[in-house]
């Protein structure tokens, strides 16, 4: 049976979209009325909603940076949003700047805006995919031409794939996208949880079925379950703020923090 599933549609300014919302959340410039007056009303439903994306950008850095210095030296960033501060390629360069990164995504307009940033910036790619179709991304000529699949790989998937519902299999996409990195390789993550707040996360998601992607959260089992056979770091799956912390921590601040985050390592 031919795969029937579309694919993505076209710019549209009138439709409130995740990756442009997620800009006005970390203050960016790249958003239209749509886009914030749908994320007020996410702010109004969490009003933590904005340190929860923050804090979700500090684990990428943190994880990236935690890959890096273990010898990953080439990372694979699906999902990926539209360009802001410190971007996986510039985090992986401050360690080691040979460091190659190919960056996913399948809206459009992020691809365009990340083509335009990455003109310039040395061992980068940026192709147009869909995380759904797994086989497209790991067979697509970019990245097999910048990343070598013989050695170890940073995989990353933040807050991507709670954006994939249960009917598009997650955890069979996961299975694939696993199966093709070698022993040593690195898979870090973010996942919306209701374990934690789950009226809060509600209201979310309620917001969030008016927006191009509807969201899915997920328990920790079920998050846990994503990373197959690649065996968690310290601390293990812990609510974002909670994943190796660079400053204090406030635990009472870090419980309303409903996304999990991770890291794996493939033996």
């Amino acid at each position: 049976m031919a795969d029937e599933r579309p694919r993505p549609g076209g710019f549209d300014p009138y439709v409130s979209n995740i990756a442009r919302m997620y800009d006005y959340y970390l203050g960016g410039k790249d958003h239209y009325e749509a886009d914030r007056a749908r994320a007020e009303e996410a702010i109004a439903a969490d009003p933590t909603l904005v340190t929860l994306i923050k804090e979700n950008r500090a684990f990428l850095g943190r994880a990236v940076r935690y890959m890096a210095a273990r010898g990953i030296d080439q990372f694979l960033d699906i999902g990926t949003g539209l360009p802001t501060q410190q971007n996986v390629h510039q985090i992986a360069h401050s360690v080691n700047p040979d460091a190659r990164v190919v960056y996913v995504d399948y809206d459009g307009q992020v691809v365009a805006h990340g083509r335009a940033l990455l003109a310039r910036s040395a061992g980068t790619r940026m192709i147009q995919a869909d995380l759904r179709r797994p086989r497209e991304i790991l067979d697509h000529p970019e990245v097999r031409d910048a990343l070598d699949f013989s050695r170890p790989v940073g995989l990353l998937l933040v807050a991507t794939l709670h954006f994939v519902p249960d009917e598009n299999d997650p955890a069979g996409i996961m299975a694939e996208l696993r199966g093709e990195l070698a022993p040593g390789s690195h898979l870090a993550l973010t996942h919306a949880s209701a374990d934690g707040v789950p009226d809060v996360v509600a209201k979310v998601v309620e917001v969030y079925k008016k927006t191009s992607a509807p969201g899915t959260p997920r328990t920790r089992e079920q998050v846990t379950g994503l990373f197959g056979e690649f065996g968690l770091v310290d601390p293990g799956l812990v609510w974002a703020p909670l994943w190796r912390p660079e400053r204090p921590v406030d635990m009472e601040e870090a419980q309303r923090i409903w996304f999990y985050a991770g890291v794996g390592r493939k033996p």
